[in-house]
């Protein structure tokens, strides 16, 4: 297969519409029918069951998006790479979660900044759950990611730290006069819901909860007596004086670790790994 091809079947396998596929391709739908046809008989599978009214995935199209999509990724990721390494002033380009693991993430830059030969970090602040994405494509060498929520499959990784999680309420709150919570005392509580963070696939869970993208919206949000959330223990460093936390018994625990794809063959990937393990 080549990978115009690929581009074509998952632009068209994401969208479930020709029309909207070709759009977002830049071309006129009939030879991207073609195109789809013609990997159809050269793979001798059926990738998609059209009719007049809707366009679905077969078992075999469902493995084609998932194994495409990777495909595509390690092209962009390998592009992307090279183009970094062929610039003449080299650098590290390590991305997490704005908010996350801040304490971690300066000790961790200050431990490589000493190392021999260290090089320059670009550190990149993303939105929930975009980290991953960033390593995965390209756009970043390595990650800190979080335990359970983020995906480390296919990837290499050290474990960090792990912690337990608090609840974050606004100062005040009777529930701030407990010595702990458990998860369903937060969720019950009238007036602050829970936040909806968007998933690896951009869309939101349904639920009455604020849809956000970042902590700093969220802290907001809750300074405002309007939500409440249940986040790792090290936010505590981060809070102002109208928020308070409460630990959460039944929370579970989040592990950081440090990611890296397990190809990388980068000194400044393996040196920035090795100050992660040592701190």
């Amino acid at each position: 297969m080549e990978t115009r091809e690929l581009r074509y079947f998952v632009a068209v396998a994401e969208e479930l519409h020709f029309g909207r596929a070709a759009e977002r391709l830049g071309m006129a739908q009939p030879p991207l029918s073609r195109a789809i046809r013609q990997l159809e008989r050269r793979l001798g599978a059926t990738l998609l069951e059209r009719t007049s009214r809707a366009v679905t995935l077969t078992d075999a199209g469902a493995v084609l998006l998932r194994e495409g999509q990777a495909a595509l990724d390690a092209v962009d990721a390998a592009e992307r790479r090279t183009r970094r390494a062929a610039t003449s002033e080299p650098s590290v380009v390590l991305v997490t979660k704005a908010g996350a693991s801040s304490e971690l993430l300066a000790k961790l830059l200050d431990a490589y900044a000493a190392e021999p030969g260290a090089v320059a970090v670009d550190v990149v602040l993303c939105g929930i759950a975009e980290q991953e994405g960033f390593l995965r494509d390209g756009r970043a060498d390595v990650a800190l990611l979080h335990l359970p929520f983020d995906s480390t499959t296919g990837l290499d990784v050290e474990e960090l730290h792990a912690e337990g999680q608090v609840a974050v309420l606004p100062a005040g709150h009777p529930l701030t006069t407990r010595r702990h919570v458990r998860m369903a005392d937060v969720a019950a509580l009238p007036g602050l819901p829970l936040p909806r963070w968007p998933g690896r696939d951009g869309t939101y869970r349904d639920g009455p909860g604020p849809k956000l993208r970042d902590h700093g919206q969220l802290l907001q949000l809750i300074m405002l007596g309007r939500a409440c959330a249940i986040l790792p223990e090290s936010v505590r460093g981060q809070l102002r004086d109208n928020l308070a936390t409460v630990p959460v018994v039944d929370a579970p625990t989040v592990t950081t670790v440090i990611a890296w794809p397990p190809h990388s063959r980068s000194l400044a990937v393996a040196g920035l790994v090795r100050a992660a393990t040592r701190l």
